[in-house]
Parts: C-alpha cells; structure tokens; sequence
C-alpha cells in the first residue's frame, strides 16, 4: 500500500509541481495575497517588507552554499570518501541503501542540520554509484527523509535560542527570568523519545517505498561519475617553477590547517561544545584542506563542488522575500492566532505544531519562524497557563516536519544530486504523512500529561 502511495504522490510531483525556482516565486504570490487579504498592510508595506527581505538573507545564502562546497570538498579527499565507501556497502541492495542512507542522515541531522544534509547526500551518491538498481531520486529523498529530526537536535534554532541568556529573540526568558539549558528540551523525554523513534523508524518506511523495478529511474554512468567526482591528486609539471613548488606544498597547507586547529581548539575550550553553523562550516574547510594536503587539491576540488551551489544563489533570496511579507505584515501571528483560538489546553500543542507546519511553507528558516510565531505562542502560555518549553519546541517540531514538501532545505541536497525537487517530493511527503501523525501523537501525549 505504501508503495502505492509513495508511486502515486511520485507521479503528482513529477507531473504538477514546478521547478523549485517557479514554487519560490508562487509562494511569493501567495503570501502576498494573504497579506493583503487577512492584515492591515497595504500595498506599499507588502513590497517594502518584501524587498527588505530578499537582501536580507543574503548572508545566510552565502552560509548555505559554503557549507554545500566545505562539505562536498571534504568528501572528495580520500580519507572521507573512504569512510563513505565503507557505509555505501553495507546498502548492497536497493532497500538496504535507502535504509542506511536515511539512518545516517537522521543521526547526522540530530548532530547538525548541515552535516546531516551534506553527508546524507555524499552517502546517497557512493551508495548509488555502487549499487546500479537502486533509484536515484528515491536514495536522495532518503537523505533528505532523516532531515525531519534536525529541529529536535543539537543544532535547532529555537532550542538554542532559549538556552541564550539575553538573546532578543529569547521570549521564554522575557517572560518567566530564566534561560532553558538544553538538557530541559533537547534532551526531555517528551523531545528525545520521538526523536529517536523516528530516526530508527523512517530507515524502515523507507524499505516499504522504493519504486517498482519499472519504474526505477538509474543515473546514467557518465553522469553518476560527474556527480561523485574523483579524488583530485594535481600533478607536479616536469620542471615545476617557484609558484608550482608553491601550489603544491604540504608545508604551506599544513602550518595553515594547524591554525585552524588551534582556533577550534580555543573555541570549544571557551565556548564548551558551541557547534553553531559558522563553526560546521569552518571544520568542514580546516579539515578539507588539511586532508587534501595539496592547496591546489583543494582548489580543484572547490572547482568540482561549486557547480551544485546555483540552485541555493538564486532561490535562497526569494524566501527571504517571503519571510520578509509574512513577518513584515504579520501574517505569520495572524495564522498562529487561529490555530491558538482554537485550542484547549490538551490540545494546545497539537494545533501548536501544525501552525508551525503551515507557517514553515511560508518562512522555512527556523529563527525566522520564532521571531514570527514565538510572542502570540508565549500569548497563548500565558492564557492558559501552559509549558512554555513545551510549547516552543512544537514550534520547532512543525518547523521542521513540513520541509519534507519544502524545497528550500532540499536544495543543498539537489545541487548534489544535480535532480530537481519534483523528483524526490513524491517519496518525502510520505515521509511528511508518517512523521506527521507520530509527531501529532506524541503533541497529544504531551497535552494530556502522558509526556
């Protein structure tokens, strides 16, 4: 039946949804028009707050597709393509590769949302690469399926943010005077049981998934190698000169490499286990440059990897714009609101985290989502004298269950692949069903007491 299904919402995907630029551009319309309908914004603040927020997210673009090219580069030298290769056998069949993949993609995530997706897609490629029946875009939605937990782990913005002493967007402590270390949401067993469940049970959903042998779709040879990228081992010329001898020192790359260690070294020794964004990015570059051990092995391999960053430079500014009308004109707090006007105090949590789903179309960047929704969430606390804690990481459960039919995330993960997001939309929105209702049953349980 699963199989049915996931065929079915493969086909509506591939046939009705439009390229992932087109669905920004949409999106853009569609938030506009609500804003205008459901606010007091007029025209002239919609596009204001719109254009502000396009160039707004720029630097975080700029994020997105360093930790795309660290990341890829780091999995062309031979120590980590090693490690992949390794992993990559154990999927010897198709079934079992979807399984591993979205089994190491889940604990990835858990880890860090960026390394998760990075190495979730590198594991997909060798994994095809090695086993030829298997369909491509199914073992990318694999990757991106273990993505669903990312909130719920040591990366999640809102977890973190309550855990900051007099972070501005920290609404919890403005409210009650205290910060929340993460021991008390991260690692809660109301967070951590569901956490774990789905990062064990989604490797099995995946099994009851792949496609019919018929209807499999294989990436060509040619094009598979492309993808993968072989190791870059640059060559000295016969009569190299002083820039040559240069290009190719181990010394150089080394004394640089040994920098970046000290300062990893202080920042963790400082900083206790401060695993931000920047911070993945920067390992992710140190240890690229160090394991390459040639500077023009990593300048080729940069070569190779900035090619998938195309998608993240022309998209990522559009949601910006998006985020911009749904903060800008407050419609994100209007749709919260509904949701809010409609609870009881059992089933707060539940409608909680479904308007963060609906809002998370709209402003798929975690931070942007509590800015938006988290002063009407600690309204709601307030009102009916409910967990706050609780109450802020359904937002971020909502955050990150509906990415699984928002291409935003994906996007990193397609300039992998070099798919479109039509291709792997139709197996991820199983993912969304199934994660969707453990996730609403587990919000229920924390409502009536149970968790």
């Amino acid at each position: 039946m699963l199989k049915r299904l996931a065929s079915f919402f493969t086909y509506l995907m591939r046939h009705y949804l439009p390229d992932a630029y087109l669905f920004a551009i949409l999106l853009t319309f569609l938030s506009a028009i609500l804003a205008l309908i459901f606010t007091t914004a007029g025209f002239t603040k919609l596009i204001t707050t719109w254009g502000d927020g396009i160039y707004g997210i720029i630097a975080f673009a700029f994020q997105m597709i360093l930790i795309l090219v660290t990341g890829h580069c780091l999995a062309l030298t031979p120590a980590v393509n090693r490690i992949l290769v390794w992993i990559a056998k154990i999927g010897d069949t198709p079934v079992k590769g979807g399984m591993i993949v979205a089994f190491v993609a889940g604990i990835c995530s858990f880890l860090n949302w960026g390394f998760g997706l990075v190495v979730g897609g590198l594991l997909a490629l060798q994994v095809a690469k090695r086993n030829r029946k298997a369909d491509f875009p199914y073992l990318i939605a694999a990757a991106y399926s273990g993505f669903v937990v990312w909130h719920m782990g040591l990366s999640g913005s809102i977890p973190l943010v309550i855990a900051t002493s007099k972070h501005a967007q920290n609404f919890i402590e403005k409210m009650t005077g205290a910060v929340v270390p993460v021991s008390q949401s991260i690692f809660q067993p109301f967070n951590l049981i569901p956490a774990i469940l789905l990062i064990v049970t989604i490797p099995i959903l995946m099994t009851l998934i792949h496609p019919k042998e018929d209807e499999v779709k294989v990436v060509p040879e040619d094009r598979l190698a492309e993808l993968c990228g072989d190791c870059p081992d640059v060559e000295m010329p016969q009569n190299p000169t002083l820039a040559d001898k240069i290009d190719h020192s181990y010394t150089i790359n080394m004394i640089f490499g040994l920098m970046g260690l000290i300062y990893l070294y202080y920042h963790f020794s400082t900083k206790g286990f401060d695993l931000n964004l920047n911070i993945v990015i920067f390992i992710f570059f140190i240890a690229g440059v160090i394991l390459h051990g040639k500077p023009v092995n990593y300048i080729k391999a940069v070569s190779t990897a900035i090619k998938g960053a195309g998608g993240i430079a022309l998209q990522f500014p559009l949601y910006g714009g998006i985020q911009g009308i749904m903060i800008g004109t407050g419609l994100a707090k209007v749709i919260a609101g509904w949701f809010v006007a409609l609870s009881a105090p059992e089933t707060f949590y539940m409608f909680q985290f479904w308007a963060a789903g609906i809002i998370n179309m709209f402003i798929p960047s975690g931070g942007g989502q509590w800015a938006a929704q988290g002063p009407i969430t600690m309204e709601a606390v307030k009102m009916m004298a409910i967990d706050p804690v609780r109450s802020a990481m359904m937002v971020a459960w909502g955050d990150q269950w509906t990415n699984m039919i928002q291409p935003f995330w994906a996007l990193p993960l397609l300039g992998l692949a070099g798919l479109s997001a039509r291709e792997i939309m139709g197996y991820t929105t199983v993912t969304l069903l199934y994660s969707g209702c453990v996730l609403s049953i587990f919000a229920l349980l924390v409502g009536f007491g149970v968790l």
